[in-house]
């Protein structure tokens, strides 16, 4: 298994963790470029490093942002490896562990929900701030806004009415506006092989 095949494991594994945003390889201000993270209600943050080796994760310990854990992402933050490549006992205090076999990814060990500082929230903000930016780069002359608001346009086309079956943004449910509830932790591999 390549990285990239491992990290699109887990861009499918946080879709179905319940991140409704999820960003692959992005760098960051902070120097870190997460393989993959996801963000859920309340602005809860789920970081996945991906690792095909073993010395590629000891080599990861040396990095600032894992030396100087507050200026890491993700408030829960994981490791997804090959099965057996990492041994529980070799994670960083609070890190999980996923572990791809049989086509899977299964959850070895669960991450602390609390690993995300002020500063790694910080952090965490530009990387976001500057993926829209790059959006909004490639969607220019229109603007982040306009293109939010793209089912005005479908009702202008459509002589008033929105099309059946879309529902207007007002109605439209945005589960990132509500406070996290008791909601489930089960993260499945939604995406086929």
């Amino acid at each position: 298994m390549t990285h990239a095949q491992l990290v699109q494991k887990a861009v499918c594994w946080l879709r179905g963790y319940r991140c409704g945003v999820v960003l692959s390889e992005q760098a960051c201000i902070s120097g870190e470029m997460p393989d993959a993270i996801g963000w859920k209600r309340a602005n809860h943050s789920v970081l996945v490093e991906c690792k095909i080796s073993h010395a590629d994760f000891l080599a990861d310990r040396a990095k600032p942002f894992r030396m100087n854990s507050a200026s890491g992402l993700g408030c829960e933050r994981y490791y997804l490896a090959p099965a057996k490549l990492i041994a529980a006992e070799e994670l960083p205090m609070g890190w999980g562990l996923l572990e791809y076999r049989n086509r899977n990814v299964e959850m070895i060990k669960p991450s602390a929900r609390n690993l995300r500082s002020a500063k790694g929230l910080n952090f965490e903000m530009n990387l976001l701030l500057a993926s829209l930016r790059r959006v909004e780069i490639r969607i220019e002359p229109e603007s982040i806004t306009e293109f939010l608001k793209w089912k005005n346009r479908m009702a202008e086309y459509n002589r008033g009415a929105l099309p059946e079956g879309i529902v207007s943004a007002i109605e439209e449910p945005n589960n990132f506006l509500l406070a996290e509830s008791g909601e489930s932790n089960v993260g499945t591999d939604s995406c086929g092989d």
